[in-house]
C-alpha cells in the first residue's frame, strides 16, 4: 500500500470545460488514488472497480468521437484500447503477479492522464462544445482555482468583513 500522503487527486488543471467529460475524469482520478491506496487485499477489487469505470468512460468518448465526426478519432481510440488492454491482461494474472503489475499500472496511468487529457481530451472537449453550438467558432470557458492565490488568502473574506 502506499503512502496516503502520495495521493493522485484531482486539480482543477485537469478541467476542459465538458461537464459529462470532467466529471467521468474526476472519477478516473478517484479510482486511480484508490487502487494507488489499496491494501494489497483489497487491490484486486479496486482494480476491478477501475476497470468497470475504464470501459464505460472509454466508450462514452469513442462514441462521442464517432457519433460528431472527430477528426482525430482513432489515435485517441487507440489509446483507450491499449490502457483497456493493459487492465484486462492484468485482471487475468494470478493473484501475486496482478498485485506487482497492477501497481506499476497505477503509476503508469498517473503519468499517462494528464497528458492524455492535454492534448488528447482538450482536443475532444473543444469539438464536442464546437458541435453543440451548431459547428460555430467557439471554445469552453473553464474557470480555475489558482492555488497559490488561495494559499496567500488573496479573494478569502474574514469573518470581520
Amino acid at each position: 500500500m502506499s503512502d496516503t500522503n502520495d495521493k493522485f487527486e484531482w486539480s482543477d488543471s485537469y478541467l476542459l470545460g465538458h461537464g459529462p467529460m470532467d466529471e467521468t475524469h474526476k472519477e478516473f482520478v478517484l479510482l486511480v488514488n484508490a487502487m494507488k491506496n489499496a491494501s494489497d487485499a483489497d487491490f484486486a477489487a479496486r482494480l476491478d472497480d477501475f476497470e468497470k469505470h475504464a470501459v464505460k468512460h472509454f466508450s462514452q468518448e469513442d462514441d462521442w468521437m464517432t457519433s460528431t465526426n472527430f477528426p482525430s478519432a482513432d489515435c485517441h481510440i487507440d489509446e483507450h484500447g491499449k490502457v483497456l488492454a493493459s487492465v484486462h491482461g492484468i485482471q487475468a494474472m494470478d493473484e501475486e503477479k496482478k498485485l506487482k503489475i497492477g501497481r506499476g499500472l497505477v503509476t503508469a496511468l498517473e503519468e499517462w492522464f494528464p497528458g492524455h487529457a492535454d492534448y488528447l481530451d482538450s482536443a475532444l472537449a473543444k469539438w464536442m462544445v464546437k458541435q453543440s453550438f451548431g459547428g460555430e467558432r467557439v471554445a469552453p470557458v473553464v474557470f480555475k482555482r489558482n492555488p497559490k492565490m488561495s494559499e496567500a488568502g488573496v479573494g478569502v473574506q474574514s469573518k470581520n468583513s
